[in-house]
């Protein structure tokens, strides 16, 4: 009996092994005093955490990074200026490329080895172990998670080391900036509401066909039919691309009796026959698609609708306003020209403008 004692091992010691429990599904659950928990290996403290001088050292280097950005950033707005691209100048496109896009790059990149050298060197590195749970939306989980925070705040001293945060603060601000600079180039040299006011349609222009530039004759609109237009003198600019976006209309016609025009427009139409301008007035996408049972226009991209037979007004989506109406007409061999341009500005109702 004693011999079976000592080969018995005590119980709930390290190599004792038991039989594994049962899921309620039937699968086997591996049991947990199989093993023992080793614990976190030894903590090994950085250069950073015993000496107060390398600590400052890395915080200036984390900040002079930060700056770095900073310049950076600058410099690429100061290359979108010094290097500017000319028309036809291949070798422009390139040095304003070239420098534009070093000076982003390095802006990002300090900005990425400042955070790194950050965590590495300044905030805490200690192990820490963190049981799993369920995660709920109560208010001891809102409690646990503020928590979170502000110990995630006590480690990486983001409340107290100013100098790291204020030059990181000034580094993001700055790196937005070749972006501003390019996107605002982008627009218009003048106030957007004399550009958009006016178009090149005028009095006696054709409207055309839409890219051929064939001359429209009235009798071949038939009921319920669209096609997209162009002025006919739109071939002949220099700003084709430009033009067109201002200018590019859809031509539908109607029964006369569906159509409910406002007074003072009833002479802008022809026979039901009704253009009115391409350009939605919300952020300006193409209006391409016409259904001619509801006599509705819809824009694809944020789903505005129009209603023709009411003027134009949106019946649905984000757009504020009619689309914009072209006055037309026939001359003496019946094809549709224009009465004049528009009445009022085409294109996205952002702008600011009087109405």
């Amino acid at each position: 009996m004693a011999d079976h004692d000592d080969e018995t091992p005590a119980t709930g010691s390290a190599v004792e092994k038991s039989e594994p429990r049962q899921a309620s599904a039937g699968t086997a659950v591996v049991p947990t005093d199989t093993f023992e928990n080793p614990g976190h290996p030894p903590h090994k403290l950085r250069i950073t955490d015993t000496d107060p001088k390398e600590e400052k050292s890395a915080e200036r280097q984390v900040s002079g990074l930060f700056f770095l950005s900073i310049i950076f950033s600058c410099a690429a707005v100061a290359a979108y200026i010094v290097f500017p691209i000319k028309t036809g100048d291949i070798a422009s496109v390139r040095l304003n490329t070239l420098f534009l896009g070093l000076g982003i790059a390095l802006g990002l990149l300090s900005i990425g080895i400042g955070a790194v050298h950050w965590s590495k060197t300044l905030m805490s590195d200690r192990e820490i172990t963190e049981m799993r749970h369920l995660t709920k939306g109560s208010e001891v989980t809102r409690t646990k998670a503020a928590e979170v925070f502000t110990l995630g705040n006590q480690e990486s001293g983001f409340g107290r080391r100013a100098l790291i945060r204020n030059s990181l603060f000034g580094a993001l601000i700055a790196f937005v900036l070749p972006g501003v600079v390019i996107f605002r180039d982008l627009g218009p040299k003048v106030d957007p509401n004399v550009v958009l006011k006016h178009t090149i349609w005028k009095k006696g222009t054709h409207l055309t066909l839409d890219p051929s530039g064939i001359r429209v004759k009235a009798a071949d609109v038939t009921l319920g039919s669209a096609f997209h237009i162009i002025p006919e003198t739109l071939l002949d600019s220099d700003d084709l691309l430009e033009e067109k976006a201002k200018a590019a209309v859809l031509l539908m016609r109607l029964d006369p009796s569906d159509l409910h025009e406002p007074a003072g427009r009833e002479n802008w139409q022809y026979n039901g026959i009704v253009a009115y301008s391409k350009i939605c007035t919300h952020v300006g996408c193409p209006v391409a698609l016409y259904e001619q049972q509801t006599h509705h226009l819809l824009c694809p991209c944020h789903q505005s609708t129009f209603d023709v037979t009411q003027n134009c007004e949106v019946i649905f989506g984000p757009a504020n306003r009619p689309l914009p109406q072209l006055p037309i007409t026939v001359d003496a061999d019946g094809y549709l020209i224009a009465q004049s341009d528009f009445h009022e500005p085409v294109g996205p109702s952002f702008w600011e403008r009087q109405r």
